[in-house]
């Protein structure tokens, strides 16, 4: 289990449109990663499109946004167009990173599937994790308030 101080893990994922992003290329700013379990899905949605709406919160401040899921490439570029989400969605389908934080969930909507649990992580311009929440069930939105007001701080 991460927390707060910690070294944020690093990870190296495709993005939706086949570009490589890897977290310690982005020290210096401040980096909010969401975890997802599934595109497509109805708090998913919900979830990714806030944030990309909520992008204008941040002119001014140096930060960047990753959502991450085990989807694969092909799912999140067609998630990403159809709902317009203006920031890199990652694909972990070897669960690296889902597991290195922590988040992993076993049999999440069939047996043996394993998706991300709904988290989020905010990673410090030193690489270090300044904010996290986990989920007690996917269903759960983050409070987005608090994250916003976290960046701003």
């Amino acid at each position: 289990m991460l927390n707060v101080g910690d070294k944020a893990p690093n990870f190296t994922l495709m993005a939706y449109d086949r570009s490589m992003v890897t977290l310690s290329k982005h020290l210096g700013q401040k980096v909010i990663i969401a975890f997802y379990p599934a595109a497509f899905t109805g708090v998913c949605t919900t979830e990714m499109c806030t944030f990309s709406d909520s992008l204008t919160k941040f002119s001014g401040i140096n930060v960047t946004i990753f959502g991450i899921s085990a989807d694969n490439v092909f799912a999140n570029k067609i998630f990403a167009e159809q709902n317009n989400i203006k920031f890199p969605l990652l694909c972990d389908v070897e669960r690296t990173a889902i597991k290195a934080y922590g988040v992993d969930i076993e049999n999440f909507g069939a047996p043996g599937y394993v998706a991300s649990q709904r988290s989020i992580f905010i990673i410090e311009e030193d690489g270090s994790i300044g904010y996290s929440w986990i989920a007690d069930n996917p269903g759960i939105e983050p409070n987005y308030s608090e994250v916003f007001e976290y960046i701003k701080s």
